[in-house]
């Protein structure tokens, strides 16, 4: 019957409904363990996750044959744990009371892989906080969950509104908004070379089939492309994302 109900939050409907989304893989769930926001974990029998459900302190912890630990797994060869965990989204208000100084708005990204690894990316480079505005795909979507390789729980996660209420409350705190374009005015290296990229910054990322919204495009400070050099078209959206979070890591640290 717990496999029956978990089973449920692979639904959007049931994640926003229950508060609970899945977390599948010994690394998600290594760290959604460590941020306290597991409620149950199911382990399959026979698989070596010792480690994992010692870590596990007062969650309740339910062994399962081969058939419900795949009931629950999304992938084609499950790693033998799924956990059920809190929903951790937060207002924006109260992820800039914590004084980030980069931050991250997808807008109207639809390819869960995409957003998952765009907010890999941003844990990694350093960033505060990543906004998932109205008309992006679910943060709590099990392939999201799996690409951004536990860094859900590391930064500050918003859902829901427009990407540009975000924008606006963004410019309210002193942020300069970039938006990556293909096709945008202002080079990257350009930017890093005469000190834009210094002081807090949100860029904005969106569909990599369709790009920005013209109205979110618009409230943009600077719309800016990634240099080519070679002879490729573009780069995709994460490796893009990649190469601009960089580029502001590397001007914050050197304030």
């Amino acid at each position: 019957s717990r496999v029956v109900a978990a089973r449920k939050l692979q639904r959007r409907r049931e994640r926003d409904q229950s508060g609970l989304f899945l977390v599948e893989g010994p690394q998600v769930v290594r760290e959604a363990l460590a941020a306290g926001a597991v409620t149950e974990l199911f382990v399959e029998a026979g698989r070596d996750h010792g480690a994992l459900v010692a870590s596990a302190g007062g969650v309740h912890v339910r062994t399962v044959n081969a058939a419900g630990l795949a009931a629950l797994a999304e992938t084609v060869t499950p790693q033998g744990v799924v956990a059920v965990a809190r929903h951790r989204h937060v207002s924006l208000a109260a992820a800039l009371a914590r004084k980030p100084r980069l931050a991250v708005v997808l807008a109207g990204i639809a390819d869960p892989g995409n957003a998952g690894t765009v907010l890999r990316t941003a844990d990694a480079a350093g960033a505060g906080v990543v906004v998932f505005p109205d008309g992006s795909v679910d943060p709590y979507n099990g392939k999201c969950v799996r690409a951004s390789a536990g860094s859900l729980f590391h930064v500050d996660l918003v859902r829901g509104g427009t990407a540009e209420e975000a924008l606006v409350a963004l410019r309210s705190a002193a942020f300069t908004i970039l938006a990556a374009d293909a096709r945008g005015e202002h080079d990257l290296d350009e930017l890093l070379d005469t000190g834009r990229l210094a002081g807090p910054t949100a860029w904005v990322f969106g569909s990599e089939a369709h790009g920005l919204p013209p109205e979110v495009s618009e409230l943009a400070d600077a719309r800016v492309r990634v240099p080519i050099h070679g002879r490729a078209e573009s780069l995709n959206l994460a490796a893009a994302a990649a190469v601009c979070l960089y580029a502001s890591a590397r001007a914050l640290r050197s304030e």
